[in-house]
């Protein structure tokens, strides 16, 4: 197939790169590099690279079979440093790549996140659940962006009979994160590694369930071939406390670093565990990857692109 995918130079965007052109598909990635990296995708005869801002109007020669929206700054650092162009590729960004889709009579997938929920009051989260947001939080401009660009994808399955998709991501980790991008896996890690003071928010009792990139990409393929056009939990349902992963880092990274605390953010949610019942049901799939070997894989990333010897 010949598939468009935005945000391709980004973390989750450059590893489906990887996994569509290992399978021989021909692949036209779209990033401004606004938090991607040119250096996350590998040459390729069967890859082409745009450097673009989705927001501007999108013009691809040829046929276009897929295309996937995984384009948007998503970690804490960006909500307060990027809000404007967070809004602005959630909306005017998923309206063009609809159009791009609806164009070319392409299948259409959404990358949404489980910060729809907002703060939820339901636990753990199905997909029937409407949230929990203020949007007048900092952290709004990503979690209202994501909720719009899911009822204007709906829109278009709905009135332009557009063949969509809709995942909403959990907190995922694996190489290519950022170090500085404020999740709490990578500033753990990275804290943990040069032996800084590893911050935990609040007093550490909020929960979050991490998946590794890997099975995300697994469940993107699989929700590929199957006709579903309601948004699917992809996450891994066990869930730690961010004290747990902190102390979990320190131990895997032979860290010296001390524990801190810090103040929690505004509208920081308090708990966040995917019911994955949906997936598991339509998909067939649940992740595979534990906590551990991912944060292990993640490690050694990280000592080879900070350069730390061992």
């Amino acid at each position: 197939m010949r598939i468009v995918i935005t945000g391709g130079a980004g973390f989750i965007g450059s590893h489906l790169v990887d996994k569509l052109l290992s399978l021989d598909h021909q692949v036209i990635a779209i990033d401004n590099l606004i938090t991607g990296k040119s250096e996350n995708l590998n040459l390729h005869k069967n890859l082409t690279f745009i450097e673009q801002n989705v927001c501007d109007y999108i013009e691809i020669d040829g046929r276009v079979d897929w295309v996937l929206h995984f384009a948007s700054p998503a970690s804490p650092t960006d909500f307060t440093r990027l809000p404007i162009q967070i809004l602005k590729v959630g909306s005017i960004g998923t309206i063009n790549t609809l159009g791009l889709a609806k164009g070319k009579k392409a299948k259409y997938m959404l990358a949404s996140t489980s910060e729809v929920y907002g703060d939820p009051l339901e636990h753990p989260q199905k997909e029937t659940y409407v949230g929990n947001v203020n949007p007048n939080s900092e952290r709004a401009v990503y979690d209202e962006a994501k909720r719009f660009s899911e009822a204007v994808t709906l829109a278009y399955h709905r009135f332009h009979h557009l063949d969509t998709r809709m995942i909403r991501i959990f907190n995922t980790f694996g190489p290519r994160m950022r170090p500085e991008d404020g999740r709490v896996i990578s500033t753990f890690i990275y804290q943990s590694l040069m032996n800084k003071p590893i911050t935990v928010n609040g007093d550490g009792t909020q929960t979050r369930s991490f998946q590794h990139v890997s099975d995300l990409v697994d469940g993107v393929l699989r929700l590929m071939d199957v006709e579903y056009h309601n948004p699917i939990n992809l996450g891994n349902p066990n869930e730690y406390s961010i004290l747990e992963i902190a102390k979990i880092i320190k131990k895997l990274t032979n860290s010296k670093s001390e524990i801190v605390f810090a103040p929690l953010p505004d509208a920081d949610p308090k708990r966040r565990r995917p019911d994955i019942t949906r997936a598991k049901e339509i998909l067939k799939w649940e992740p595979k990857v534990s906590l551990e070997e991912g944060l292990l894989k993640m490690i050694e990333y990280y000592k080879s692109a900070l350069q730390i010897k061992t």
